[in-house]
């Protein structure tokens, strides 16, 4: 009986040991598993996100002190946080055009500081939406092109808003010509 006893008692101290191990592998496959690996690109992409709106929102400080950008939990999902209206939770549609404009900015600057040693993103290209933008609102958004540009980062602009083609030094300039032609100046 005793040496039944102990032959038990070894077997329970393993099971124990057993039980410890596939609860750990438990709750690897509840985090990140699944044949597809669809739970660990999650993961990643949300960790990625995170780090992303860390980077933007240090950019929207000087943008658009009023908003934060949030990622909804366990989404991919953007809100934002109205800190002038006690940290209220808004969808990033209810955004105007301008704030709108904004926020991208801001998270296209957030991308762009999101770097690592392989892959450095010294250049940043803007297609138009500054016509949407208030007077205030465009020269907080040109004063932050500015900052990058004096970080030694590259900052081309597509507009047609004469205060910001008044405000930048290097411009290639496309003119319509008869015959459905163009005639490209730099200046």
């Amino acid at each position: 009986d005793q040496a039944r006893r102990l032959t038990a008692a070894g077997l329970l101290d393993a099971l124990a040991a057993q039980e410890a191990t596939c609860r750990v592998w438990s709750q690897l496959n509840d985090l990140i598993g699944s044949a597809d690996g669809k739970k660990l690109r999650n993961v990643a992409q949300q960790t990625t996100l995170d780090v992303l709106l860390g980077y933007a929102n240090r950019h929207l400080q000087s943008l658009a002190r009023r908003y934060r950008l949030q990622r909804l939990r366990d989404t991919l999902a953007l809100i934002v946080i109205d800190q002038d209206m006690g940290d209220e939770i808004r969808s990033v549609h209810s955004l105007s055009g301008g704030e709108s404009f904004l926020v991208s900015l801001a998270l296209a600057l957030g991308l762009a500081s999101l770097s690592s040693n392989r892959v450095r993103v010294e250049s940043l290209f803007i297609d138009e939406g500054f016509g949407s933008l208030d007077a205030e609102t465009l020269r907080v958004a040109m004063d932050a092109l500015d900052g990058l540009q004096a970080m030694g980062r590259k900052v081309g602009v597509i507009s047609h808003v004469q205060e910001m083609t008044e405000r930048i030094a290097t411009r290639v300039l496309v003119e319509r010509i008869a015959g459905g032609s163009s005639r490209v100046a730099v200046g």
